[in-house]
């Protein structure tokens, strides 16, 4: 079977007020988000003025239907569809969790070569949001598959130990919960650098000083599923943007990037 491949050239997807497009056709519309942008709006950021949503229907001309999240910290591929039909048929495809995600993250400690993170997700009341609901909802079921790229140790006492270790690792969320991702890492001990909800800021401070880092190190790189009509794959590529490139090179993860990472 034939295989949409679609690759994008290196953009800085971290300021651009459009948004690099991945993959568009009459049906869809794929770009690369950068970290610190809202998909629609929220009533967690009332402040905000920038959308990802309205960003790609000004930038195409035309209405765009959100089909999965993103998180605003979280940077990478980010797929609309172009009228309600495709929306249901790309939303069914996330639902049955048929859609394959590739993250890449940067973590504290050094994680295990691989593995699976098999670990239910509460969904806790958010005042904002849920105004009365008081009680969290049901545990869903979540499942998360990493391997360890890289690790590196450097020679700062950043917590109560003389050097501090970091790895960089693949992630591959089969289901798509709240904070899935970083809420597993946590879970398994090794929170990801820039996480200000389920990080530790000893080490976010860190990296904001020794390497410019002011965004959470997370980034989706790639996503496969069927194209809803034609029934072929499609592949997105999205780059990490150039902030969470400069880090991976200060830390010497550079040949990594250019190779196993994408």
């Amino acid at each position: 079977m034939r295989h949409i491949r679609c690759r994008p050239i290196l953009t800085n997807t971290d300021s651009s007020e459009t948004l690099p497009v991945l993959f568009q056709d009459e049906h869809m519309v794929a770009v690369n988000k950068p970290s610190g942008l809202l998909v629609h709006r929220s009533p967690i950021d009332r402040h905000e003025t920038r959308f990802a949503l309205q960003l790609v229907r000004d930038q195409i001309g035309q209405r765009v239907y959100p089909v999965h999240r993103l998180d605003k910290p979280t940077s990478g591929v980010l797929l609309f569809a172009l009228n309600s039909d495709i929306a249901r048929e790309l939303s069914a495809q996330f639902a049955s969790h048929t859609v394959d995600k590739q993250y890449l993250a940067v973590v504290r400690g050094y994680c295990p070569e691989e593995g699976e993170i098999d670990h239910p997700i509460t969904d806790k009341p958010d005042k904002m949001i849920d105004g009365l609901r008081s009680q969290p909802r049901p545990a869903q079921e979540a499942l998360t598959r990493y391997q360890r790229l890289a690790t590196v140790e450097v020679p700062y006492a950043v917590d109560r130990y003389p050097q501090a270790r970091y790895s960089l690792v693949a992630l591959q969320p089969v289901h798509g919960r709240k904070h899935q991702l970083r809420r597993h890492m946590k879970h398994l001990g090794y929170p990801m650098i820039g996480d200000a909800k389920y990080g530790k800021g000893v080490h976010n401070r860190f990296f904001h000083t020794h390497y410019g880092c002011d965004r959470l190190l997370l980034a989706c790189v790639g996503m496969t599923l069927l194209h809803p009509v034609s029934g072929e794959p499609v592949v997105l590529e999205a780059d990490i943007g150039q902030g969470f490139e400069r880090v991976l090179e200060a830390l010497g993860w550079a040949s990594v990037l250019s190779g196993s990472a994408r």
